[in-house]
């Protein structure tokens, strides 16, 4: 609990901090002239409050939290583009007043006062259109039609009868505030019109219970691939009564992979399907990485290719030891707004798309569909057709 309330003061504080820099940057520099100066400080503290109010007043309440979620995470977006460029801006400028300084240039404006508030005005008026474009596009990309990422993976003990074989990825869809029935629909069909011989969904699938969210998920169902529909947590699950999902998968025909592994296909014409929970089980009474790999593949005939199915990129890492030929995962988003993938990158290895480590290659998809502000700037939205090729001789 103390972890918890910690968590929630920082992201209180880090909240309050970056609107006190919009205001200071936006409003006070560009000496906005009253009564607007009143209106726009009022309009940008109801902004600020908006996104914990989503968080906090929707949970167990879906029209609250559709009607407060739109607005406050469309914000969060706008919010986060905006801090970006003005402390991009300030940054050029620091660097640009260095420079002057190691030059020895010394000139002194006679009207600073009137520069300081002109050039105020100029960025603040080219960050606003700068980010209301971005926006849209942002917006646009997240939820215009979603695209098809076609990727092909040499595997070398992938048996020559398995040569072709068809993975559809789904992952970090996020059905929630903002995601909901329609979109699942778009992407059943989406999916279905690649005949899959396989569908996996990474995790991350919902952000909700299954009393406020199950209705929107139940077009899954219609799902079809001639090996099955297969499911593995991400780290939201857990956020929402995990157990009530894991007992709803099912019921829609998709089977869930709780540190276990399967055969696909025939006889000596099949390779292994191994999924294991998120890292985040540990925290909720289950099984660490390590745990769960060494429960998923024991007694595993090592001669054969195993394809896993598991949430976090990272957790490649504790997979190094079992012989991996390919891990499915998200988690990521592949940054999703421009760029906060580079903060991504300090706890995940892999962002997005197909890496090599060792013996074992990864597949990042960047997400189906996204997580708060419904926005994607510079990592589009996907669903991933993974054509697996045979590296064996015969």
């Amino acid at each position: 609990m103390s972890r918890f309330l910690t968590f929630i003061v920082v992201a209180l504080c880090l909240l309050a901090g970056i609107h006190y820099y919009l205001w200071a940057r936006l409003i006070r520099d560009p000496e906005v002239a009253a009564p607007w100066k009143t209106i726009a400080t009022g309009f940008l503290v109801l902004l600020a409050a908006s996104i914990p109010a989503a968080l906090v007043l929707g949970r167990g309440h879906p029209g609250i939290r559709q009607a407060l979620g739109w607005p406050a995470y469309i914000w969060m977006g706008v919010m986060f583009l905006s801090f970006v460029s003005l402390l991009s801006t300030d940054i050029a400028r620091l660097l640009m007043a260095l420079g002057r300084r190691i030059v020895g240039a010394t000139a002194i404006d006679p009207d600073l006062p009137a520069r300081r508030i002109f050039l105020a005005r100029g960025i603040a008026s080219s960050v606003a259109l700068a980010v209301s474009g971005s926006t849209l596009a942002a917006i646009h990309s997240a939820r215009g039609p979603i695209g098809v990422h076609s990727v092909r993976v040499r595997l070398d003990r992938l048996p020559r009868a398995q040569d072709g074989f068809r993975i559809a990825q789904i992952t970090d869809v996020h059905v929630g505030a903002t995601i909901g029935r329609a979109f699942i629909e778009d992407i059943v069909r989406r999916t279905n019109a690649l005949g899959p011989d396989l569908v996996a969904i990474t995790g991350d699938l919902v952000d909700g219970s299954v009393s406020e969210l199950g209705h929107l998920v139940e077009p899954l169902a219609n799902l079809r691939a001639g090996h099955g529909v297969f499911f593995v947590t991400g780290n939201h699950e857990y956020f929402s009564d995990p157990v009530s999902w894991l007992n709803e998968l099912p019921r829609l025909g998709i089977r869930v992979l709780r540190n276990e592994r399967i055969s696909i296909g025939n006889g000596t014409s099949s390779f292994d399907l191994a999924g294991i929970d998120d890292r985040s089980a540990v925290h909720y009474g289950g099984l660490d990485t390590r745990q769960a790999l060494t429960q998923a593949l024991a007694g595993r005939d090592p001669r054969r290719e195993l394809v896993l199915l598991a949430h976090q990129p990272r957790m490649l890492f504790d997979a190094d030891p079992f012989n991996v030929g390919l891990q499915l995962s998200g988690h990521t988003h592949g940054g999703q707004v421009w760029p906060f993938g580079y903060l991504v990158k300090l706890q995940q290895p892999f962002i997005a798309g197909l890496h090599r480590r060792g013996d074992s290659q990864i597949y990042v998809s960047r997400g189906t569909g996204y997580w708060g502000p419904p926005m994607r700037l510079g990592a589009p939205p996907e669903i991933t057709e993974i054509h697996l090729e045979s590296g064996r001789a015969t």
